[in-house]
């Protein structure tokens, strides 16, 4: 039996989207293994000299390598922030998009992704990421690999309908996102397992609007 709660919250200028998800693992016969994750940084100056630097920081992972009590399931809680920096502006905003690519016998490590590929994604293609779904419950084959956003904010659109956010926004020059135990629920992959996280951010200026991405270190579900 598994039970669990995700909570999501936006704030303002410079604030964190904060996303909690409490589990209750099914017993003492499985041991969970924390790996604790170096994150990392990037700087990028966009082509109007407005420079942005992207921070993943906190980031750790919990492992349970058979949730499911056979070789095929894996699940596993995984924590960090993404921070924001934009300097030589005054009207900036954009969004962050924090997320995770999981792969089944399949090498994340690069650039790109060696193998099939599930839902078409490619980690060297900027445009694939923010079309990658939300929700952290996959079923991949050997030579799979795909892509989810930890976010999943509920919001009424412009018209007053329920909708859903993939990504936190933020005005001025600084914004955040904070994760704390969010699920990947891995089916299928009868083979070893990989985890990668990346933060995507969409920058706009008066003059310019670019994508940046930070990857973290990948790291092995089992």
């Amino acid at each position: 039996m598994l039970n669990s709660k995700k909570l999501a919250r936006v704030a303002g200028i410079g604030a964190a989207a904060t996303v909690a998800v409490g589990l209750f693992s099914t017993g003492a016969a499985d041991a969970d293994t924390f790996v604790a994750l170096p994150g990392g940084t990037i700087t990028k100056v966009l082509s109007d000299g407005t420079v942005v630097t992207v921070r993943l920081v906190g980031e750790s992972a919990n492992i349970n390598p058979s949730l499911g009590s056979t070789p095929a399931h894996r699940n596993a809680w995984v924590s960090g922030s993404a921070q924001v920096d934009v300097e030589g502006g005054e009207d900036i905003g954009g969004k962050i998009y924090p997320g995770y690519v999981v792969g089944c016998q399949v090498n994340i490590s690069g650039g790109g992704v060696e193998g099939a590929l599930a839902g078409g994604f490619d980690v060297g293609d900027e445009e694939s990421v923010l079309g990658a779904e939300s929700g952290g419950n996959l079923s991949l084959g050997p030579g799979q690999a795909t892509s989810f956003y930890i976010l999943d904010i509920e919001k009424p659109d412009d018209y007053g309908s329920e909708d859903h956010a993939t990504n936190n926004s933020f005005q001025g020059n600084n914004g955040s996102v904070t994760w704390a135990d969010s699920t990947i629920g891995l089916t299928g992959c009868g083979g070893y397992a990989q985890a990668r996280a990346f933060v995507r951010v969409k920058v706009e200026t008066d003059r310019v609007q670019s994508v940046v991405t930070l990857w973290g270190q990948p790291f092995s579900i089992g």
